[in-house]
C-alpha cells in the first residue's frame, strides 16, 4: 500500500492518475451524452444573415432525411454556452427527438458579424439567435413538417435564451402572416418572463402571436432575476416568487390580471391567444392554444442541473408533440446526471494535471532555470500579541474581498466614494507614520512602510474615483462580466498589497524577513523561464482537453464552472485582461505563501484566505433568501451567481500558489500559471462581443 501511495506522490504518478481520470471520464461522459452511442452528437456551424451560429446536433439513430423528426432548439443564457443544455439535449435525444444545443451569437464559438456599438450589445444575440437557428433547422431535410409546410420545431432557452424563445415565436408569426406557414410549433422559456421581450413587443401582442402553439414557462420560486410581483420594491429581484399569482403570469394563463380564478401552476390550460394587431389593425384572429407555468423551488442557475426542471421539459415536449411523436420513457427516467458526474471527474483530472505537468517540465533544460535557491519561510513572531495581530490580519484578509464585493462589482457610487475617502485617510496616516519615523531618526523600515502604504492607498483611491471608466465596456475590454471581475481583482489586489507590504515593513522585516523569504529575490532568467513553463504546461493541458472534445464531444465542468475549448479570438481577448489579472495573482501568491508557508495546516489557511469571506457572503445572502424570502442584497442577482464559479476557482488558485511555489522556491511560476489558466477559463465561458466599436 505504501508503495502505491509513494507512486501517486510523485509527479509521474499524479500525471498518470490525472490522465486516467480524464480519459475514462471523457469516454463515459461521451457514452451518456450519446445515450449509449444510440445518438450521434456532432458539431455544426452555419452562416446566417447576421453572422455564424454553432451548436451540438443530437441525431438519434435512424433519424434523417428518410425519417424526419421533430427538432428541439435549446439554448443558454447570458453567460453560458451550448454545453449548459446537456440535460434537455440528452433526455430529448434519447426519446427520439433531434436536438440542436445552440451557442447564441457572441457566446461559445458563435459570432455576430456586424459592428456592435457600446451599449448596443443587448440588441444582438438574444433577440435573433433562436429565430435564426430555427430558420436553419427548418431548411434541413431531417426536420419534419406537416402537410401544410408547418415546421415541427420547438424552441427553448434559459434566461436570455428564454427571451430569445419568446421572440423567435413572435418573429415566426410575423413571417407566417406573409408565408402562410409557421416554422415553430412550440416553445418554452426557462428562467425568464416577458420583461426583456417587451423590447420587441409588449406581452399582449407577443402572446397573441403565440396563437395555437403550445407555450410554457418554467419559473423558479427563488429565481434571482424575474417573476417579481409589481408590488415588490423596485429593483429588489432576489426574493421569493409566485409567478402564477402576478398579473403577468395570470395574463399568460389567460386569466384576468387583476384577480378572480386562482392560477394553477404545473397544469396545462387552453386559452385564447388574442387578436394580432399591427398598427392598430387586426391582421389575425384569436386562436386557442395550450399554456403552462411550472414552478420548481429553484434559484436561477439551478435550472440547468435540475431533475425537476428536466422532468418539466420532457413533459412539456411530450404534450406539445402529442400525436406527432412520443416516447415510452417516463419523465422520471433521466441519465444526464451521469454525464454531469463524469464531466466533474474530468474537471478534477484537468486540475490535477497542471502541477505534475509543470513539475516534469521543470526537469528539462531552460525550464529548470525557473527553480531558484530554497529559502526559509517568512519568520513568525513568537510573542502572544504578535500572534493575535497575525490572526486578526488573516481574518481581515479573508473578509475584505467579500465585504467589498457588492461595492466593486456594482460600482455603487456612494460606497465607492466611502472607499475613496477611507483610502485618503489611510494615506494621511501612512504619511504621518513615515514623517514621524524620519523626524525621530527611527528605524528606516517605518519610513519605507509609510511611503509604500501611502502609495498603495493612493492607488486604491484612484481606482475608486475612476470606477466608471476603469474596465468599462469598450472595443478593447469586450467581455462585460470579465470587466467586473478584473476590477474587483485589481482593487482587492491593491488592498492586499497594502496589507502584505505594510506587514513586511512594520513587522516582518524587523525580525529578519527579506525579499528572498517572500519568493521575490530572483533574476530575469528565472522569471522568463517561469513564464515559458507556465505557457507550455497550460498549452499541454489544453491539448488534452481539445482531444477529448474532438473524440468524445465533452468538456470538463460542474454546474457553472467549466473548462471548455475556445477560438483564437478568445485568446486575443484574454491577453487584454492578463496583465491586470497578473497583478492580482502575483500579490495573491506573495500573500498566501508569506502567511501560510511553514505553518501547520498552511494549505487550509491559504484556501480559507482566498474563499472564506466569499463563502460566508454567499451563505448569508442565500440563507436569508431561503429563510426569509428576501436575500441579503436583494438587488444583487447576476454578480452573486458569478461566485458559484469564482469561489472554487479561487480555492484552486490557493492550492496552485503553494504547490508551484514549493517546486520553484519563488512566486513567479504560480502567478503566471494562475493568471493564464484562470483568465482563459473566465473568458471562454462568457459573452465576448468581438465586434464592439
Amino acid at each position: 500500500m505504501e508503495r502505491i501511495l509513494d507512486f501517486f506522490r510523485n509527479p509521474k504518478g499524479v500525471l498518470i492518475l490525472a490522465l486516467g481520470l480524464i480519459i475514462v471520464s471523457s469516454f463515459l461522459g461521451g457514452m451518456f451524452n450519446s445515450s449509449f452511442f444510440s445518438v450521434n452528437v456532432s458539431k455544426v456551424e452555419f452562416e446566417t444573415e447576421r453572422g455564424t451560429l454553432t451548436g451540438l446536433l443530437y441525431m438519434p439513430r435512424g433519424a434523417g432525411p428518410n425519417d424526419p423528426r421533430p427538432v428541439i432548439v435549446t439554448t443558454h443564457g447570458y453567460l453560458n454556452t451550448k454545453e449548459m443544455q446537456d440535460a434537455p439535449a440528452i433526455e430529448m435525444a434519447r426519446r427520439g427527438y433531434i436536438v440542436l444545443a445552440l451557442d447564441m451569437y457572441d457566446h461559445g464559438n458563435s459570432r455576430w458579424s456586424a459592428d456592435i456599438p457600446v451599449g448596443g450589445q443587448f440588441s444582438t444575440f438574444w433577440i435573433h439567435s433562436q429565430f435564426d437557428a430555427a430558420a436553419w433547422v427548418y431548411q434541413q431535410p431531417f426536420s419534419r413538417k406537416d402537410a401544410n409546410r408547418n415546421g415541427l420545431i420547438a424552441v427553448s432557452g434559459h434566461s436570455m435564451g428564454g427571451f430569445s424563445t419568446f421572440i423567435a415565436m413572435f418573429f415566426d408569426e410575423m413571417q407566417a402572416l406573409q408565408s402562410g406557414f409557421r416554422m415553430i410549433h412550440a416553445g418554452i422559456a426557462v428562467g425568464s418572463d416577458f420583461s426583456f421581450s417587451a423590447a420587441v413587443a409588449p406581452q399582449p401582442l407577443m402572446q397573441a402571436a403565440f396563437g395555437s402553439r403550445t407555450v410554457g414557462i418554467i419559473s423558479g420560486n427563488y429565481d434571482e432575476f424575474f417573476y417579481n410581483h409589481p408590488d415588490a420594491p423596485p429593483g429588489e429581484t432576489v426574493r421569493r416568487k409566485d409567478y402564477p399569482a402576478t398579473p403577468s403570469g395570470r395574463m399568460f394563463l389567460g386569466l384576468d390580471a387583476g384577480g378572480g380564478t386562482v392560477a394553477q401552476a404545473n397544469t396545462f390550460r387552453t386559452v385564447d391567444s388574442g387578436v394580432v394587431e399591427l398598427g392598430g389593425n387586426p391582421v389575425r384572429g384569436s386562436q386557442r392554444g395550450s399554456r403552462i407555468i411550472y414552478t420548481p423551488n429553484e434559484i436561477h442557475p439551478w435550472n440547468h442541473f435540475s431533475t425537476a426542471t428536466t422532468s418539466h421539459l420532457i413533459d412539456f415536449y411530450e404534450e406539445a408533440f402529442k400525436g406527432v411523436h412520443s416516447s415510452d420513457l417516463p419523465s422520471s427516467s433521466q441519465i444526464w446526471q451521469l454525464k454531469v458526474l463524469f464531466n466533474f471527474i474530468g474537471l478534477i483530472g484537468f486540475f490535477l494535471l497542471i502541477v505534475p505537468v509543470m513539475s516534469l517540465l521543470l526537469k528539462l533544460p531552460v525550464f529548470n532555470k525557473a527553480i531558484t535557491e530554497e529559502t526559509e519561510p517568512v519568520p513568525i513572531p513568537d510573542m502572544p500579541v504578535s500572534k493575535i495581530i497575525f490572526w486578526v490580519f488573516i481574518a481581515i484578509g479573508a473578509l475584505f474581498p467579500a465585504f467589498l464585493f457588492h461595492t466593486l462589482m456594482t460600482k455603487t457610487v456612494g460606497e465607492l466614494a466611502l472607499l475613496g475617502n477611507v483610502s485618503l485617510i489611510a494615506c494621511a496616516v501612512f504619511i504621518i507614520i513615515g514623517i514621524a519615523a524620519l523626524a525621530r531618526n527611527q528605524d528606516n523600515n517605518y519610513v519605507k512602510g509609510g511611503l509604500v502604504g501611502a502609495g498603495m492607498s493612493i492607488v486604491v483611491y484612484l481606482l475608486a474615483a475612476t470606477a466608471s471608466t476603469t474596465f468599462a465596456l469598450s472595443y478593447f475590454f469586450v467581455a462585460p462580466t470579465v470587466n467586473q471581475i478584473v476590477y474587483w481583482a485589481v482593487v482587492t489586489g491593491s488592498i492586499s498589497a497594502l496589507i502584505t507590504f505594510g506587514f513586511y515593513y512594520f513587522s516582518r522585516k524587523a525580525i529578519g524577513a527579506g525579499k528572498a523569504n517572500y519568493g521575490l529575490e530572483v533574476n530575469a532568467e528565472a522569471i522568463v523561464a517561469s513564464l515559458i513553463t507556465a505557457v507550455s504546461g497550460i498549452v499541454l493541458a489544453y491539448i488534452v482537453l481539445f482531444l477529448m472534445d474532438l473524440i468524445f464531444k465533452v468538456d470538463f465542468r460542474i454546474w457553472t464552472l467549466a473548462i471548455r475549448v475556445f477560438k483564437w479570438e478568445h485568446v486575443l481577448a484574454a491577453l487584454r485582461f492578463m496583465p491586470f489579472f497578473f497583478l492580482f495573482y502575483f500579490i495573491n501568491t506573495i500573500s498566501l505563501n508569506a502567511n501560510t508557508r511553514g505553518r501547520k495546516f498552511g494549505g487550509l489557511i491559504a484556501v480559507c484566505l482566498n474563499i472564506g469571506g466569499l463563502v460566508l457572503w454567499m451563505c448569508i445572502h442565500y440563507g436569508m433568501l431561503f429563510s426569509t424570502g428576501v436575500a441579503w442584497y436583494p438587488t444583487m442577482a447576476l454578480n452573486a451567481i458569478l461566485l458559484f464559479a469564482l469561489i472554487p476557482c479561487l480555492g484552486i488558485v490557493a492550492i496552485y500558489a503553494r504547490s508551484l511555489y514549493r517546486k520553484t522556491n519563488n512566486v513567479y511560476l504560480a502567478a503566471f500559471t494562475n493568471t493564464i489558466l484562470f483568465t482563459m477559463i473566465t473568458v471562454a465561458n462568457t459573452a465576448v462581443f468581438w465586434n464592439m466599436v
